[in-house]
């Protein structure tokens, strides 16, 4: 007996000092981490059945979909990281988002939006044919927000393949065979986030607001618009921010902003910290194209940008023109602030126009090249100069990608492939960011938050500006690609 009672003993002595050592060893050096749940609404949905009509609920992490039919989200609709949603490419059919719609991608499981790859596949060759790039045609509408609609919130999301032309409209803001939008919201007192996510491929423009409270931050758009079309077209009753998105090979510009549409209030963007890669050579009509516009009595302001080949430099309507038949219309210039913005180029008639000739963008003693050094005495705004001193000058060093691009055609680029826009320590654009002015977060009169921070409703964070031009920064911050 006191054989058993001393084995006993001596086996509780021994399982209590192993607990003590489980215990204190998570306590003192290797904590557990227990993954929080992610965020989810309703009953998981079901991937058996084809996704069409109304629905609402969750989109279970790492599934895959396919749609057969316009999806209609009247309450919330949530998607978790690595959920894939495949369109079938041969009907356009569209997300119509009349409550809440929530993509909720991460940096490790990012959410799609795409068709098959064997209805449409990346055609990423410099040169190639735009006539013959799936990336142009349109094999799905887009996430419509209609003018009920609560929040659209997008995160670490691709969004391939979109705008095409629909058949019967299932939204009220755009007519029957009209082109869709892949992203577009007719709500101004609706909340859209775009961040950290990538936009392949339009017909014309991606994401075209006709109101809205707007963060727009650290995307990557590629081959936006066929013949036409801006990363961002903006009409009025919009407020917001464009801000460190990688914008290549836009049809037209990155973002634009125009008042038309008559919604209040009025459209105010502030387009700052942006990279731009070869915009506007599709758009083959003069007076149009290449990175920032501001028209249409808008107002807001763009800092920071860096603009590489580019077909024009920021464009402000400053009086009343003619393109193509329709009078422009002024923006707002009372209200447009502006500095610090950078201009590369490699060809004469990009030179030519860094301040677009017949138009109001002021130069300013921040931007780059120095507007000294190659405009002539009493230069005024629209006035025509010769911009021969400045070709190739300021190369911004990029991590990898070959600058001058003497021998080939502008506007070839229009994909990221392996390419690295992030600066090196020895860029000039480095250091040289304003960061005295603030991000767009509330309208005096209308919102006291724009867009609020949320880590599922709302935005991330509202980057502010960056001390470095363009959309990467050195220390890290910035877009995340």
């Amino acid at each position: 007996m006191r054989k058993s009672k001393f084995n006993l003993l001596a086996a509780s002595a021994l399982l209590l000092s192993g607990l003590a050592f489980v215990f204190n060893g998570c306590n003192n050096s290797e904590k557990v981490k227990v993954s929080e749940p992610y965020f989810k609404v309703g009953e998981a949905i079901s991937t058996k059945t084809p996704l069409s009509g109304i629905i609402k609920g969750t989109l279970k992490a790492d599934s895959t979909y396919t749609v057969n039919g316009d999806i209609f989200v009247n309450d919330t609709l949530v998607v978790q990281p690595g959920v894939h949603v495949n369109f079938p490419g041969t009907a356009t059919y569209s997300i119509i988002v009349k409550g809440t719609f929530l993509s909720l991608g991460t940096k490790e499981k990012p959410i799609w939006f795409t068709v098959p790859t064997a209805n449409a596949k990346r055609t990423d060759t410099y040169g190639a044919k735009t006539s013959e790039d799936p990336a142009y045609q349109g094999f799905w509408g887009g996430i419509l927000g209609e003018t009920t609609f609560n929040k659209i919130i997008i995160k670490w999301t691709h969004l391939e393949f979109g705008s095409g032309k629909l058949g019967t409209s299932p939204v009220s803001f755009l007519a029957n065979g009209a082109n869709s939008y892949t992203v577009t919201t007719a709500n101004p007192k609706g909340i859209l986030v775009l961040e950290d996510s990538w936009i392949y491929g339009s017909v014309d423009d991606p994401f075209r607001p006709f109101g809205g409270r707007f963060n727009v931050m650290r995307n990557t758009f590629e081959k936006c618009g066929y013949t036409g079309g801006e990363a961002m077209n903006i009409k009025s009753g919009s407020v917001g921010n464009f801000a460190y998105n990688l914008v290549v090979g836009a049809a037209t510009n990155g973002p634009k902003a125009s008042n038309n549409g008559g919604k209040d209030p009025q459209t105010n963007f502030m387009f700052y910290n942006n990279t731009m890669v070869e915009c506007g050579f599709r758009r083959i009509a003069t007076g149009r194209g290449g990175s920032t516009n501001f028209e249409g009595g808008s107002r807001g302001g763009y800092y920071n940008n860096l603009m590489i080949n580019c077909k024009y430099g920021p464009r402000v309507v400053a009086a009343t023109a003619n393109y193509a038949g329709n009078a422009l219309v002024v923006a707002d210039t009372a209200n447009i602030k502006c500095g610090n913005n950078y201009n590369y180029v490699d060809d004469l008639a990009s030179a030519n126009q860094i301040y677009p000739t017949g138009f109001g963008q002021k130069p300013q003693p921040t931007d780059i090249p120095a507007p000294s050094s190659f405009l002539p005495a009493g230069y005024k705004p629209g006035a025509v100069y010769d911009g021969t001193a400045v070709l190739h000058l300021n190369n911004p060093k990029f991590v990898n990608y070959t600058l001058p691009r003497i021998t080939a055609n502008l506007g070839d680029v229009s994909f990221v492939g392996t390419a690295d826009f992030h600066l090196t320590a020895s860029s000039p654009a480095a250091g040289k960011g304003n960061t005295s002015f603030l991000p767009l977060t509330s309208i005096t009169g209308y919102y006291d938050i724009i867009v609020p921070v949320d880590p599922n409703f709302g935005s991330s964070e509202i980057t502010p500006p960056g001390k470095d031009i363009g959309a990467f920064q050195l220390d890290g911050t910035g877009n995340r690609h």
